[in-house]
């Protein structure tokens, strides 16, 4: 398959009273890298239910990418966790950073109820395991904002019948980050958490295995790409 465009990773502002987002610093990091033939870029999006598809949509028309990782914060995660699937709600835990809670109310009510993504998911996970880092996959990305950009992503590449494998993956927290919030509840037992560079050398790995399938791919019509990958995403399980 050819490829003739960038592969995009975006990254989240801090959130939730935390002054760093793992995310952010990733996406940062790898911005202007080379990864399995494929020029790496790089977006912040704010934390923000009514600006983050705004921003996300801007980047998409910036930098026309051949491919698309968003990448989210989730406390509690031991490992990269790559979602398979966006579902059309949101249901805010906590306020976002404008404050705003929505509960209980789709991202589009004219829109499917899910979508799968299409990153052939276990050869991601995988690499990241020979890397030496842990990884697996999620049936769940909640109903926050990472949920919100994960089904607008899908939603509009869908919508622009484009052929552009996306998905998402959570981080665990930074060993700081964990330290604090051990710090602030009281209980002395941080929360999982992993080293930036450690993630990096992860994430790395996956995206080299993700851009490795891309580009096995044959060229044709964008139905018979996207069926293909999704054949190989099967076989690469």
């Amino acid at each position: 398959m050819r490829l003739d465009g960038p592969l995009l990773v975006t990254g989240f502002e801090p959130f939730g009273g935390d002054t760093r987002n793992p995310s952010a610093q990733l996406a940062q990091a790898l911005h202007g890298e080379r990864v399995g033939g494929l020029q790496l870029v790089s977006e912040c999006l704010p934390c923000v239910f009514a600006a983050a598809p705004r921003v996300l949509e801007a980047a998409l028309a910036r930098w026309r990418p051949v491919m698309v990782l968003a990448l989210g914060q989730a406390a509690g995660r031991a490992e990269l966790s790559l979602e398979r699937v966006a579902i059309n709600l949101i249901d805010a835990p906590i306020p976002d950073n404008a404050g705003d809670q929505p509960i209980n109310c789709a991202i589009d009510p004219a829109g499917p109820a899910a979508y799968f993504s299409d990153l052939p998911i276990q050869a991601m996970v995988a690499a990241a395991r020979a890397a030496g880092v842990p990884a697996g996959s999620s049936l769940s990305a909640g109903s926050f904002v990472c949920n919100q950009v994960f089904y607008c992503l899908l939603h509009r590449l869908a919508a622009e019948r484009r052929t552009v494998p996306a998905g998402f993956m959570h981080l665990p927290l930074l060993p700081e980050q964990a330290a604090i919030r051990a710090g602030r509840d009281g209980s002395g037992l941080p929360p999982p958490s992993l080293p930036l560079e450690a993630m990096l050398q992860g994430l790395r790995a996956a995206l080299g295995a993700a851009a490795d399938a891309l580009q096995g791919l044959p060229d044709g019509p964008p139905a018979a790409i996207a069926e293909r990958l999704r054949a190989d995403t099967g076989r690469l399980h």
